[in-house]
């Protein structure tokens, strides 16, 4: 049996995708399946969100921002963009979300509390619709 799986996308993969990713494997349990990726990878995943992640017993530390690649879109069944406008890709007969969410670079860790806990809201909401009567 396959699962779904959902392709997190934003500019520099760094933040709010990485949070996304995060959450989605921490709540998913085996339900669904979860990739992300980003335009303009950056060098490193920003602090404030794995600090942000850390607080609630998830650990992103590790992670590597990377650019994402056409098997990602090929394996995608849902895709969520965020902040990445025009420039994520569209490929036709793909389920797509926009999540529109501030951007978590340059802020402090009150300002990114928020959003790690509106992403959170959002994932649980999607592996509902993904996985009925899951978790």
């Amino acid at each position: 049996m396959t699962v779904p799986t959902v392709l997190f996308l934003c500019i520099h993969n760094a933040g709010r995708s990485q949070m996304a990713l995060g959450w989605f494997e921490h709540l998913a349990d085996g339900r669904a399946a979860a990739l992300s990726g980003g335009r303009e990878p950056a060098g490193s995943v920003n602090p404030v969100a794995v600090a942000a992640m850390a607080e609630v017993g998830i650990d992103i530390a590790g992670r590597s921002p990377r650019r994402w690649s056409d098997a990602d879109l090929d394996a995608a069944d849902v895709v969520v963009t965020m902040g990445c406008g025009d420039t994520c890709p569209y490929i036709p007969g793909k389920r797509y979300e926009d999540w529109e969410l501030d951007d978590p670079a340059g802020q402090g860790i009150d300002a990114v509390r928020p959003i790690r806990d509106e992403i959170e809201r959002r994932v649980r909401v999607l592996l509902d619709v993904l996985s009925p009567g899951g978790q």
